[in-house]
């Protein structure tokens, strides 16, 4: 009976031939964007049903949700097809990104239906990452508005180089030749900077079907292909596997003490046994032993396939390293520039520390510049001090630790990265590598005989820094004087960085602006961290504001070397000092971006050191700071396992 059903079960040769024809096909990715309501969820429920992928019982459906929520009367409202969210369907928008599958007798077919609304750019992008074509949708009564231009801009920076531009609803402006052909000439005059291969313009009806899968009636003047015959005839695939070999190390497989491999998926090239290999960041060599896969070892294995390498010696390589091919090495460095792509509601500050991620690798990473804003409009490039939600911008960025990656331009894989915000550890912005800079090469680390250890010996202490936060008034720079004072009288070799104190000299040129005070902040943070490879007791009194730059500042001591103290005084009280006459000035809107005023402070949830000054003095401020420390022996002159606090 078994092996009855088991027969039964069994491939038809006609199944067998069936899937061995599909497998041989080749596959377009694509997705759709564009303007709000230009019909890019209809156009792609359009090709769905006129391909046949839709069954019985999915178009009833849709019938009855074209009834409840559609949009097109007695119609099907094909966009509910892939507008699947239930806020989608209320406001008959996309938000999300969908997609799809789908397949014709020539071709395979992965689309992404991507939001049109300004706030869901990021989605957008998500979309565009592995896109090979874009099908950008222009409503034929609108033509060429800024999201089109926003999303054309952000295509061409994510590599896309083959463009569709669908003039969508043209049956709305009476099947008009000239419209068509105003706004192709409008999309060709902006984007011809852009780096596209192809544009295809191609007038339609998502609606209707018009010049989508079938030729229009009602547009003889038309003489180019239909959108699924541009789609399934479209050269786009990309040599990857004639490019360099990369293989970005994901983890290190060692299941007993006999086996040791390195797994990932291979992102360009091909590798065989016998193979050398390089190490990206190291320059060690090494041989291909084994490629083990799922099925067993390989004797080839190429760009897309997630494998196992064994090599023959014992190198050192851990995750977010290369494997790479002698001859065609990537950049490694620790500064490159950039182009980005904004998402946050809080801007991109230059200076500020966010975690960089490529493909496995990730560091601590600043905008050091930011050389110009990218204008929607028109390509031009702005000038600019940061980057607003959906701006495009170019950067000069440094990474704590050097990263292996070679230009977007030659290859997307391993040029992109993400920007990670360190409190909420959401993603930000997306960007494209350029090339390394200059300067990175001429850098190097030159080694010193003389240490952090050897200078704090001979001071009989142990460096730290004391980072002293609060509002302005609220009795930093006293309790911080007070504090140096204290240690000073004990033989300690202090210093005190004070916030207007350094604007008169290191900081002259910063205002008050978020950007400036990050960079203000960043300035500090690098001079503390020299006091204290110095040996010395750094004490910083600076309002510092935002715990991102506080926490730039944390990390960038030694552990244990960074003590943040809250000075902890209510906004009242502080107005009520006010010993320099700035919160009355600010509160009649005499000064801007004054912090507790119209710019926000972050107060610490963790210090090290909570100081509640209500109601105290400044002097017993002081004694609850040397109750901590003698609680620590922080003032002690051993040093803990070699080296810090």
């Amino acid at each position: 009976m078994r092996h009855i059903m088991a027969k039964s079960l069994a491939p038809t040769d006609g199944v067998r031939d069936y899937l061995a024809a599909q497998e041989k096909k080749s596959l377009l990715r694509f997705l759709t964007c564009g303007s709000v309501d230009d019909g890019k969820s209809t156009l792609i429920g359009r090709l769905l049903s006129d391909t046949k992928q839709i069954f019985e019982d999915q178009l009833a459906a849709l019938e009855r949700d074209s009834r409840k929520h559609g949009t097109t009367g007695d119609d099907i409202d094909f966009a509910l097809l892939v507008d699947g969210l239930e806020a989608e369907r209320e406001q008959g928008i996309t938000i999300d990104v969908a997609y799809r599958f789908f397949a014709t007798p020539k071709r395979k077919f992965i689309v992404a239906d991507t939001p049109g609304h300004e706030q869901y750019t990021r989605n957008m992008a998500t979309g565009a990452s592995t896109a090979d074509l874009a099908i950008v949708l222009i409503d034929a009564r609108q033509g060429v508005l800024p999201q089109t231009r926003r999303h054309s801009i952000i295509a061409s920076l994510l590599g896309i180089r083959h463009i569709v531009l669908a003039v969508n609803k043209i049956d709305l402006v009476g099947f008009d030749q000239a419209i068509f052909e105003r706004i192709t000439e409008a999309y060709g005059q902006f984007s011809r900077d852009l780096g596209f291969q192809t544009i295809v313009p191609i007038p339609m009806s998502a609606r209707y079907g018009d010049n989508v899968t079938g030729r229009s009636d009602s547009m003889e003047w038309y003489s180019g292909p239909t959108l699924i015959e541009h789609l399934e005839t479209v050269s786009v695939e990309e040599a990857v596997v004639e490019l360099p070999f990369r293989f970005p190390v994901q983890y290190v497989n060692r299941p007993n003490l006999d086996f040791r491999g390195f797994a990932g998926t291979i992102a360009s090239g091909s590798v065989a046994p016998g193979d050398e290999v390089v190490v990206a960041k190291s320059g060690k060599s090494s041989r291909v032993k084994r490629i083990v896969s799922y099925g067993g070892d390989l004797a080839q294995a190429a760009a897309g396939q997630a494998v196992t390498l064994v090599l023959d010696d014992e190198v050192e390589i851990s995750r977010g390293n290369m494997l790479v091919s002698p001859a065609a090495r990537p950049q490694v460095a620790d500064q490159f520039a950039a182009n980005i792509v904004w998402f946050d509601e809080h801007a991109l500050l230059p200076g500020r520390s966010y975690i960089l991620r490529t493909e496995t690798d990730q560091s601590s990473a600043t905008v050091t510049d930011l050389k110009y804003r990218i204008n929607v409009n028109d390509f031009a490039h702005e000038a600019a001090k940061s980057l607003e939600m959906n701006e495009v911008g170019i950067c000069n960025i440094s990474t704590r630790t050097p990263i292996a990656f070679d230009p977007f331009a030659e290859n997307r894989t391993t040029g992109a990265f993400i920007l990670i915000d360190r409190i909420s550890n959401a993603t930000v912005g997306a960007g494209m590598i350029l090339h390394s800079l200059r300067r990175a090469e001429n850098i190097h680390w030159q080694s010193l005989d003389v240490g952090k250890r050897v200078r704090a010996d001979m001071k009989n202490q142990r460096p730290a820094v004391f980072w002293f936060t609060g509002l302005s008034g609220s009795g930093k720079s006293t309790i911080a004087n007070l504090f140096e004072k204290k240690l000073f009288a004990t033989g300690r070799h202090t210093y005190i960085l004070d916030g207007d104190n350094v604007r008169h000299g290191l900081n002259r040129d910063l205002g008050f602006t978020d950007a400036d005070r990050v960079e203000n902040i960043r300035r500090v943070a690098e001079v503390a961290r020299l006091m204290a490879d110095a040996g010395l007791i750094v004490i910083v009194s600076f309002i510092s504001p935002f715990s991102a730059e506080r926490r730039m500042a944390r990390e960038l001591m030694a552990d244990g070397e960074f003590i943040e103290v809250f000075v902890d005084t209510p906004f009242e009280e502080c107005a009520r000092r006010d010993p320099k006459g700035l919160y009355a000035r600010a509160l009649n809107g005499e000064i801007k971006n004054f912090t507790g005023v119209d710019s926000p402070y972050e107060a610490p949830e963790k210090p090290e050191i909570h100081l509640k000054t209500l109601g105290k003095s400044a002097e017993q401020m002081v004694d609850a700071l040397e109750h901590w420390l003698n609680e620590r022996d922080i003032a002690e002159d051993q040093y803990d396992n070699g080296g810090g606090i």
